[in-house]
Formats: C-alpha cells, structure tokens, sequence
C-alpha cells in the first residue's frame, strides 16, 4: 500500500511527488502520456521556445534603430522546432530523474479509480492495482471543443488544429485563422506571423487577452495588428466549412479563407472516465471543487491543477501541489489566488497579478490607480526603441497596500514576481518604498509607481 497515488504527471503531480517522496512517504505516480503534462510537452516550454526565436528574429530585423544591420536574415521554422524537442525532451529527463531521486515509482498508463475500503482507495493503472490512504487528482485538462457546425470534420481531416498539433506543424501555414484571442491563441498567433503566416484572429469578446487589463489589451492588439495580425472581435464562430471559416460580426456573415485554423477557445477540467463515481466525489462543471488546502469533499482525497478548473496555469499548479503535501503532512499552508501573477508572453508580454480596476470596481473596493509609460525607465528606454508600452498599479487608500498590477513590457514576465510579492505578504507603500531595485532595470518601474501613488 501506497501513502499517496497520484494521478497525472504535470505540474501538480510530478510536483507533489518530488515533495511527498522527498518527505519520506510512498508514492505512485500515474501518467499514460510523457511526464512534465501539457506545460512541459505542449504548452508552456514548447510556445516559449518558439517564441524566443520569433523575438530573435525580431530584434535582428528591426536592429538597424539601433545601428545594427543584417543581410538575409531568415528564420528556419523546422530548426525551431527541431530546437523545441531538444528543449522539451531534455526537461522531461529532468523530471523523471527528479522521480528516481525521491524514489517516486511511475506507472505509464491511465489511471481509474475503482473504489475505497475502510483503509484505502483503489487504482487501476493498467495491468496493476494500486492502493493508498490518500489521492492526488491532478490530471489537468484538455482542450475545450464547442459545438460549431463542420467542427468535428475539420479536426478529422487536419484542416482545424489544436495548440498539441500546432507545435508540430512541419511548415508555416501561408494563412492561419485564430479561433479565440485568449493566451495561447495570441502567443501562437505572435510566432507565426513572425515566420510568415498572414494571421486572423477571430475572438467572441469584443476584447482580446481575457481578463486581463482592457487599456493595457487594447495597447497589445495595436502592437499586434501593427506587426500584421488582423483581428475580428464581437465575432461568433459558425461554422468550418470547405472554405474556411465562417463567423458573425454585427449580425453579418463574414468568411476567412485560412490554409489551416487554430482552435483555441480555452481549456476545461479533464475528469472524465476516472472513476470519481467509484468514490462518490461530484464535479461542478467538470471540474473538481476544493478548499484553501486542496481538500475535496472525501476524506483523503485532494486535486491540484487544472483539474479544478479555477486557475489553469503551470505555476499555480505547483503551489497548489506544495498546499496540499503539506497539508498530508500536516503543515499549516493555504492557497492564496490573489497572489497569482499571469502572463501573456507575446512581443511585448503582458504581465499582471492581483486585481484589475475593473475587477476592484466589482469587488466593490476603492483603489487609487498611477498610470506610468515604460518610458520612465532608463533601461526600458535605452532597449526600446519607439516603444510605448505601459504599467498600471491600484493601491488601497484605506489600507495602503498594493492590490494589483498590470504591465505591459518585454520583460514584464521576469519581474511581475515582486508586485506579487508585495500583495502576499501584505506589504504597506511605506513598507515597499525602502525595497532597493537594481539600477539600470526595466523593474525600477515598479518603483516608480510605487513613489508616485499619493497617500
């Protein structure tokens, strides 16, 4: 019998079991695809791999703002991706190296749970029956796939792909729609027209970026569009026809003639056929409800990642697993979402955490909002030329800490972590004038804002 069996090896699941293996506990980890999950093999590390070659290309191309000239520049998108695998399958050897080393046994197959005693939980996982006094759920999601007319026929047939095919494709699509204008449709859709491809988004909101900041997505789609994306927002996806696909915009029937599509309309909870009915454990919309501490509602069972259909990014994940093996080891720990930093990591990057103003707006809570270019910093200054990117930080008056901040900058994704910080631990402006930042760093922003908040 197991201490703990874990189902899924993504980011919750290959986490939790370097963390409860290292803290002495038995641990089975079931995985019926490569280890590292959809971050590792495709998603996170294959797109940000992708992208840094895109940027390369671009700061080569657009050198000669600062004096740099190059002569048949070209960028090989079968390097790319031949650079991509090497990256994705040095990592995954990472990972089961990790595995080893805090003697966590792998199982390759899928995992279902078939019931639970008085002493333990079962799991099918393959030919093998395993037992444990507690569960880890942590099997990630899938990508979502509406009801569109042709949908089905056009995924059959290859002409629709999803983000898992796109990071393989062998050569550059000449024309390439977007369906949806969320995070891996714009990050896909970035690289692309960076290695040719003519690009269409076409997005239901009448709003790229999701939730993020309206003003600082807005800032985004004008770069975006200046470098070649066209986008079609307020647009309803009708149908993928021979022809391409066709969608509504303010009640007309409009049609976009692509050589292949990207479907990328989100992601939902991946729950089905694990055998949670074996256990009695309900899902709400798919999707696994837990408390601050990643407890289900059964008594030793807990789920981590995207599989609670809350907050579906890889580094969330990992703070959810390290919640919940502490909590099986009894370790005071909680999960605090308000903390989560979000990236977008198109060129420029859009970086946020905490609350928006419109998101304090219905919440209800006053915030005083400073509203800063990135121009105020030397370095960002110095690096981007004609750049016109900006930062937004929302204070409290009442309590003077920070609740939120947006920035939209090239390197927003390397230092978001500090204003995160800043909202974890509850720091006050008095408290965070006397941070000391690097000089000359794009992140002295930050403080900049921070000085130019009135108490």
């Amino acid at each position: 019998m197991y201490d703990l069996i874990i189902l899924g090896g993504g980011p919750a699941g290959y986490l939790a079991a370097e963390r409860a293996g290292h803290a002495g506990l038995r641990v089975a980890l079931v995985e019926e695809r490569a280890l590292g999950g959809v971050c590792l093999n495709e998603g996170c590390i294959p797109t940000k791999t992708l992208l840094y070659s895109a940027k390369l290309y671009d700061s080569v191309a657009g050198g000669a703002r600062y004096g740099v000239s190059a002569q048949g520049l070209s960028i090989d998108h079968q390097a790319v991706i031949r650079r991509k695998n090497k990256v994705v399958k040095t990592l995954v050897a990472g990972v089961k190296s990790k595995m080893r080393a805090n003697k966590v046994e792998v199982f390759a197959s899928r995992g279902r749970i078939t019931g639970k005693t008085q002493e333990a939980y079962a799991v099918q996982a393959g030919e093998t029956l395993l037992t444990a006094k507690r569960l880890l759920i942590a099997t990630g999601s899938v990508p979502a796939v509406p009801p569109i007319a042709g949908l089905k026929e056009g995924l059959a047939r290859g002409f629709v792909l999803t983000s898992r095919e796109m990071l393989d494709i062998s050569s550059v699509p000449a024309r390439l729609c977007v369906i949806g204008g969320g995070v891996i449709g714009l990050e896909l859709a970035s690289y692309f027209c960076t290695v040719g491809s003519r690009v269409t988004v076409v997005e239901m909101l009448d709003h790229i970026a999701g939730e993020n900041d309206r003003e600082l997505s807005a800032l985004l789609q004008n770069s975006l569009e200046k470098r070649g994306i066209t986008f079609f927002l307020g647009s309803r996806v009708t149908g993928i026809e021979e022809e391409g696909v066709r969608f509504e915009q303010d009640g007309e029937s409009r049609l976009v003639a692509p050589d292949a599509v990207l479907l990328s309309i989100g992601r939902r909870a991946s729950t089905a056929d694990l055998g949670l009915d074996a256990i009695g454990l309900a899902t709400q919309r798919g999707a696994i409800e837990v408390d601050e501490h990643m407890r289900t509602g059964l008594p030793g069972v807990y789920a981590a990642g995207d599989v609670t259909g809350f907050s579906m990014l890889a580094h969330t994940a990992y703070r959810e697993a390290e919640v919940a093996v502490n909590d099986i080891l009894g370790k005071p720990d909680r999960m605090r979402y308000e903390a989560v930093p979000a990236i977008l990591y198109t060129n420029p990057e859009l970086a946020s955490v905490g609350l928006t103003e419109a998101s304090a707006a219905a919440k209800g809570l006053p915030c005083q909002t400073v509203r800063l270019p990135l121009r105020y910093s030397g370095r960002y200054l110095a690096e981007n030329e004609g750049g016109n990117d900006m930062m937004k930080l929302l204070v409290s008056p009442d309590t003077q800490q920070v609740l939120g901040a947006q920035v939209l900058a090239n390197y927003a994704s390397e230092f978001i972590v500090v204003a995160g910080t800043w909202i974890q631990m509850g720091l006050t402006l008095e408290e965070i004038r006397k941070t000391i930042f690097p000089h000359p760093t794009v992140a002295e922003i930050l403080r900049e804002a921070i000085f130019a908040i009135e108490e």
